[in-house]
C-alpha cells in the first residue's frame, strides 16, 4: 500500500525531472530559439518645421489626424512674402528694360565699329602709300609722321570700339532672357516665389499629425519644429535580445511577435538587420582618458544587441511608437524549432489576456 511519504516523495521527484528538463529547454532554446520580452514598435517621428517665418494664421489639422501626402496642416501669414513677389516682378520688369536698352547700345556700338574700321582701312592704305613715297624721296618725313599718327590713333579708336562693343555682347549673354541682370532678378523671383509658396506646410507623405500643440498666433520661426509627423508606413519591430542568444540568428531566421495590444494573436515577421553598436560603447575625441567601468559582482548583466524586425505587411493600426512586443526568433529551415517558439509565444500572447 502507497504510503502519502511514498506519494509525495514521487510528486517530488517528478517536479525535479521537470524542473531540471525545462531548465535544459530554456538553456538550449536561448540558442536556437531565444526569446524577449524587451521588445517595442518603431517608427519614424518627423519634425514639421516651416522654411519661412511668420504668424501662423491658420492649422488646418487635428491631434491624431491620419493625412494624405501633399494634405495642409498649417499656414502662415503671406503679406510680405506677397509683397516680396510684387518687388521681384518689378525688377525683373527693369532688368528687362534695362536689357532692351542695352539690345540699342549694341547696335550704336556695332556702328561704331563700323565707323571706326572705314577710318584705319583709310588711314593705314594713306599711311602705305605715304611710306612707300616716303622710299623715293617724293613726300617730306613730316606727312610720313603725321600718316603714320593718323594710322595709329585710327587703330586705337577701332580697339576701343570693338571693346566697348564686346563689353556689352558679354554682359547680354547668348540670347535675350539671358543676361546677368536678367538672370538675377529670375533668381530673385523664384527665390521669392518659393518662400511665398512654404506659407503653405503640407503633409510629406501619408501619415499621422500627433502630440499637437499649434495654436494661431502663434509665431513661425523657419527651421524651428512646430509639428509631430509620423509616417504612415514606417513602423517596424526593434527586439533587444541577449548578447549571447543571437549567435545563430542571421537575416535568414523568422520571428513570432505577440504584441500587448494583441493578446491571444502571434505575428510573423522577419529579420531585418542587426544594429553593429550600442550607446555604451560610443565614444568621442574629447580629449579625456579612457572611462574604465568597474563591476565588484561576479556574474555581470549580460550585454543586449537589437535586432529590428520588418513586416511584409503593414502592422494592425492600433499600433503606435513605442507599443510593447514579445518577440521570439527561430531558424527558417528547422521545422521543430519553428513549432517550439510558436508554441512559446502562443502561450505568451494568452497571459497578454492577464497582465
Amino acid at each position: 500500500m502507497q504510503t502519502a511519504e511514498h506519494a509525495f516523495r514521487r510528486w517530488m521527484q517528478s517536479l525535479i525531472v521537470i524542473f531540471i528538463i525545462l531548465i535544459g529547454y530554456i538553456v538550449i532554446a536561448d540558442r536556437y530559439a531565444p526569446l524577449t520580452t524587451e521588445s517595442r514598435v518603431q517608427g519614424y517621428v518627423i519634425q514639421i518645421a516651416p522654411e519661412v517665418t511668420g504668424r501662423v494664421t491658420e492649422v488646418q489639422v487635428h491631434n491624431n489626424q491620419k493625412l494624405n501626402k501633399g494634405d495642409r496642416l498649417f499656414s502662415i501669414d503671406t503679406h510680405k512674402y506677397v509683397l516680396a513677389v510684387e518687388k521681384a516682378q518689378l525688377a525683373l520688369e527693369q532688368a528687362s528694360e534695362q536689357e532692351d536698352a542695352m539690345y540699342a547700345k549694341v547696335q550704336v556700338a556695332e556702328a561704331k565699329v563700323a565707323t571706326n574700321q572705314a577710318a584705319f582701312d583709310n588711314a593705314n592704305s594713306e599711311y602705305k602709300r605715304i611710306s612707300k613715297l616716303a622710299k623715293q624721296k617724293l613726300v617730306s618725313v613730316s606727312m610720313l609722321d603725321n600718316a603714320l599718327a593718323n594710322n595709329n590713333a585710327s587703330r586705337s579708336n577701332l580697339r576701343g570700339a570693338q571693346q566697348e562693343l564686346r563689353s556689352l555682347t558679354v554682359q547680354l549673354g547668348s540670347k535675350p532672357g539671358q543676361s546677368s541682370a536678367v538672370r538675377a532678378a529670375i533668381n530673385n523671383l523664384q527665390q521669392a516665389q518659393l518662400d511665398l509658396s512654404h506659407t503653405q506646410v503640407v503633409a510629406p507623405s501619408d501619415g499621422v499629425v500627433t502630440n499637437l500643440q499649434l495654436e494661431v498666433g502663434s509665431t513661425a520661426n523657419a527651421n524651428m519644429p512646430l509639428l509631430t509627423f509620423i509616417p504612415t508606413d514606417s513602423l517596424w519591430v526593434a527586439a533587444d535580445f541577449r548578447e549571447k542568444a543571437v549567435a545563430n540568428i542571421n537575416e535568414q531566421s523568422k520571428a513570432w511577435v505577440a504584441f500587448d495590444a494583441f493578446p491571444g494573436k502571434v505575428f510573423a515577421l522577419d529579420i531585418h538587420s542587426r544594429d553593429f553598436g550600442v550607446a555604451a560603447a560610443q565614444q568621442s575625441p574629447n580629449g579625456q582618458l579612457t572611462h574604465v567601468e568597474t563591476s565588484n559582482r561576479w556574474v555581470r548583466d549580460a550585454q543586449r544587441v537589437r535586432i529590428n524586425l520588418s513586416s511584409p505587411i503593414a502592422l494592425p493600426e492600433p499600433l503606435f511608437v513605442g507599443s510593447r512586443a514579445t518577440v521570439v526568433a527561430y531558424p527558417a529551415d528547422d521545422s521543430l524549432w519553428a513549432w517550439l517558439a510558436k508554441s512559446q509565444i502562443k502561450l505568451v500572447s494568452l497571459l497578454h489576456y492577464i497582465y
